[in-house]
């Protein structure tokens, strides 16, 4: 019987691998800290791109058809032309067309539910790692929560490696880097809520574009993205669940987000003032009382790291966060996964350990350093309308950059 892969995190793509693993019968467990899948409940979407060939050769049937199914209007997908449009929030008006690229917007959470079928039981929630132990034959994962000693529960548990795809704030990334393991926060601000509005309120909104769209005011620079989260269809209310953010650069402390969602929201509507009236109405009717989110801006650069010879590796936002600019963060991870699985399949078969895992991450490192850059600088560019043109990262097609 071979040592399982301990997989740290169980978010979109650490479900990934545990499924792709499943399907190639490799051993592996998943260790989550959230208690259970709906702890977060934040729901917002995510669009897979260019990573759809990579996760159509890697997932079960099953999994794949329900992701599939969970894009947030089935309909308007079946005749999706992928455009991605950048508009003037002054005037309302399409400014740039991101080159289309076939997409699925998927709803993050029924994307997560959609990854857990089948591998329930290989899942444990509730256990927050403290530490990892590598050994001559193995590595040992050890943890700090209060699950330890119960019934079917150990404080440690060993395995062939570790994977940590826990996030941007990865216990694991900061076990391989204790020098150099915190994320840098860029000089930008960002909030954002989800609301529900009646097809009539939905539609000027939808006329720009069914399922997304973005733009910058010209003189204040002020970042707008819109998206669709769920339709009347699947909404039980009858209505149309959306997203709006807004993100701005820091000029001065006035532009540090307030601790209060009544103060996150006065600041949305306050930076609204300017925007074409189907925009500005948007906004001005986000109720009272809403929840304003928070979404700290900060990456880091799959910076090198010493892997204990193949024993300890990274994936997805632990390995290489990215600010949602140029919406490739989950692209990155996913086809991260479709790598390490290669890679991990050549392990199982006898392959040599630290060979593959530093195949693995070199490809990992030489393409998402410069997805990070990229990322960072699409960032910028949001909030800077003369100076962007075709060639802006914020604007240029989706694809693997190397």
């Amino acid at each position: 019987m071979h040592d399982p892969v301990l997989i740290v995190g169980a978010g979109i793509v650490g479900l990934t691998l545990g499924q792709a693993l499943k399907k190639r019968n490799i051993p592996f467990q998943i260790y989550e800290r959230d208690p259970h899948p709906d702890s977060r409940g934040q729901g917002w979407a995510i669009t897979l791109h260019w990573v759809l060939q990579y996760i159509q050769a890697i997932l079960p049937e099953e999994p794949l058809q329900r992701i599939q199914d969970a894009q947030v209007d089935p309909e308007v997908a079946r005749h999706d032309n992928g455009n991605f449009l950048f508009i003037n929030l002054a005037t309302g008006e399409p400014k740039f067309k991101i080159p289309p690229s076939v997409r699925w917007r998927v709803n993050r959470e029924k994307m997560r539910r959609a990854l857990l079928v089948g591998i329930e039981e290989y899942v444990h929630w509730g256990r927050r790692v403290d530490g990892v132990d590598v050994r001559e034959n193995g590595v040992r994962l050890i943890f700090g929560d209060d699950h330890s000693g119960e019934e079917g529960e150990e404080d440690c548990v060993t395995g062939k490696l570790v994977v940590g795809i826990e996030g941007s704030r990865s216990t694991i990334r900061r076990v391989l880097r204790p020098d150099a393991y915190r994320n840098e926060q860029l000089p930008v601000r960002f909030t954002g809520v989800a609301v529900d509005l009646t097809p009539e309120e939905a539609a000027p909104l939808r006329a720009m574009d069914p399922l997304l769209f973005q733009g910058c005011h010209p003189s204040t620079g002020v970042f707008f993205w819109f998206s669709i989260l769920e339709t009347p269809a699947t909404n039980p209310g009858g209505m149309y669940r959306v997203q709006i953010n807004m993100s701005w650069r820091v000029e001065s402390a006035e532009d540090e987000v307030a601790e209060s969602d009544e103060g996150r929201l006065a600041n949305m509507k306050k930076r609204a003032a300017g925007f074409a009236p189907f925009l500005l109405d948007a906004v001005q009717r986000i109720p009272e009382g809403t929840p304003v989110l928070e979404i700290t801006l900060a990456d880091w650069e799959c910076l090198p790291w010493d892997n204990r010879g193949g024993r300890v590796t990274l994936a997805g936002d632990a390995a290489h966060a990215m600010v949602m600019y140029r919406g490739e963060a989950a692209n990155h991870g996913l086809l991260d996964i479709f790598h390490l699985v290669e890679a991990l399949t050549k392990v199982y078969a006898g392959a040599d350990l630290p060979t593959a895992i530093d195949e693995y991450e070199n490809e990992m490192r030489t393409r998402t350093a410069p997805a990070v850059r990229l990322s960072r600088q699409a960032c910028m560019e949001a909030h800077a309308w003369d100076q962007l043109n075709e060639g802006s990262a914020i604007l240029s097609k989706r694809k693997i950059v190397t």
